[in-house]
């Protein structure tokens, strides 16, 4: 179970190969990758992710291992970058391997619920005519909460 929180950007096919590395116990690897998106129909230049060193690193370990405790998990990867970002470039990286199918997924998507929440990143999204910082999302609020029942 790791975390990253990192400027770099990351290869997901390596992350996926280190993580299921010498564990013949998983049977399956659920993996989800976030893209910067432009919603505006091209308009969007980049997306500015800011963040707290200690604190987002905690939080995000602190997401991991509450999924853990919740799924049979055998390995995890959290992956999130900070920085500024152009439209296409990858964001971020859940990778979840379990015995069984139903725990990877259910566990990555947990994680995702989470991390769209919780993980305290504050984004600006840059435009050709200027930029908004990104607010929170009742949508993203309502699929956290599915958790907590």
């Amino acid at each position: 179970m790791t975390i990253s929180v990192q400027q770099d950007d990351f290869d997901l096919g390596f992350e996926v190969t280190t993580l299921t590395k010498n564990n013949i116990d998983i049977g399956a690897v659920v993996t989800f990758v976030g893209l910067v998106r432009d919603k505006t129909g091209g308009t969007l230049i980049s997306m500015e992710l800011e963040h707290y060193p200690g604190m987002t690193e905690q939080a995000l370990a602190e997401i991991e291992q509450a999924a853990t405790k919740r799924w049979s998990l055998n390995a995890s990867r959290v992956i999130h970058r900070y920085g500024n970002l152009k439209t296409g470039e990858q964001i971020m990286m859940v990778a979840t391997a379990s015995p069984h199918r139903k725990d990877a997924f259910e566990a990555a998507e947990y994680l995702m619920d989470y991390l769209k929440t919780d993980a305290p990143f504050w984004k600006k999204e840059h435009f050709k005519d200027g930029a908004d910082w990104v607010d929170s999302k009742a949508i993203d609020d309502a699929a956290k909460d599915r958790w907590t029942s």
